[in-house]
């Protein structure tokens, strides 16, 4: 609250924030102070899921103008290198990430960000909407890599905001049918009011016969399952339900070192994929968003103002609802 507006550099824009998503990376650094090899060493602001208004531009910017309203990608490339000029600029070693060590996020009132990073929101795409672009992304970029194309028969292992995400884009990708597992009722039914086909609740059955129920109710073996809790056991599950010559895209990210039945995958050509974060996402995110073909606004089930942040960490962390959403607009009226 009591720092001072940045101002922007010749490429960049200032923003006053408006809505900002909580994510579990989010919660993680706020509560272990690290994830992986990415280490908070000093206070640090946090989110990354943003949208806001410009309100001054570098001396260099010519697409945006204050008054925009603009959804914010939080990955910035320092430099051009060769992951930038194959189009895989997520890839980049140099990359600026918002809320990953050391470089901070955009939960405050006003933020600074590479313009070209910007990407202006259509009048009827919502400033909530513009920060679900951020895990909308995840879902796209995924999606992609996992191939999903017409008729595509797809498992989603896990239904929270990311697992969420990619029901609503494979449907959107044309595939026939998804199917979805989680632990929880409650995440299964807002699987289904996004559009999953199929729902299973896992109790204690062994990774083996999970595959066995998602076989089942699909009436085949999918041709792509889309790994998105970490969980070792759903990492097996993915490995074992995938149809021989399918893939497996691992979104999730659990522990470093996991056992999985890697010679199952590899005598049935199973295909395993990773992906980090998302590139190349926003203007198709924007462009299906303001078409109105997909409707990503069910997923916020929570809003509270900037004041009360440790509030909505707080609910965020008890796993309640899907998606909490940060209004950092004080002067902003609407729902």
């Amino acid at each position: 609250e009591n720092r001072p507006i940045p101002e922007p550099g010749p490429n960049e824009v200032l923003l006053r924030m408006h809505s900002v998503g909580i994510c579990g990376s989010d919660v993680h650094y706020w509560q272990h102070g690290r994830i992986g090899d990415f280490v908070v060493k000093d206070p640090m602001v946090l989110g990354h899921e943003a949208s806001g208004t410009v309100v001054k531009v570098g001396s260099g910017v010519t697409h945006l103008k204050p008054g925009d309203r603009v959804a914010i990608e939080p990955g910035v490339p320092r430099e051009v290198d060769e992951f930038c000029k194959t189009g895989r600029y997520n890839l980049s070693p140099t990359i600026f990430f918002c809320a990953t060590p050391p470089d901070d996020g955009n939960l405050c009132r006003y933020y600074k960000h590479s313009a070209s990073y910007c990407y202006k929101l259509p009048d009827n795409v919502t400033f909530e909407e513009g920060a679900l672009i951020e895990p909308l992304s995840v879902g796209i970029h995924a999606c992609k890599r996992a191939g999903v194309t017409l008729g595509s028969k797809v498992f989603v292992s896990g239904s929270g905001p990311i697992g969420l995400v990619n029901v609503i884009v494979a449907k959107m990708m044309g595939a026939a049918a998804v199917v979805v597992t989680d632990l929880s009722a409650s995440r299964l039914q807002k699987a289904k009011e996004v559009g999953a086909d199929f729902t299973i609740q896992v109790k204690n059955e062994t990774p083996k016969e999970v595959a066995s129920k998602v076989e089942s109710v699909l009436g085949c073996m999918p041709e792509i399952t889309v790994e998105c809790t970490g969980v070792q056991a759903c990492i097996q599950t993915g490995i074992y339900a995938t149809r021989s010559g399918g893939t497996l895209v691992l979104v999730g990210l659990g522990p470093e070192m996991v056992t999985v039945p890697i010679v199952n995958a590899a005598v049935r050509e199973v295909d395993i994929r990773g992906i980090f974060r998302y590139c190349n996402t926003w203007p198709v995110a924007i462009a299906l968003l303001a078409s109105k073909r997909i409707n990503i606004k069910p997923l916020v089930t929570h809003r509270f103002p900037l004041e009360k942040a440790l509030e909505a960490f707080e609910t965020t962390k008890r796993g309640e609802g899907v998606k909490v959403m940060l209004k950092c607009d004080p002067t902003d009226q609407s729902p």
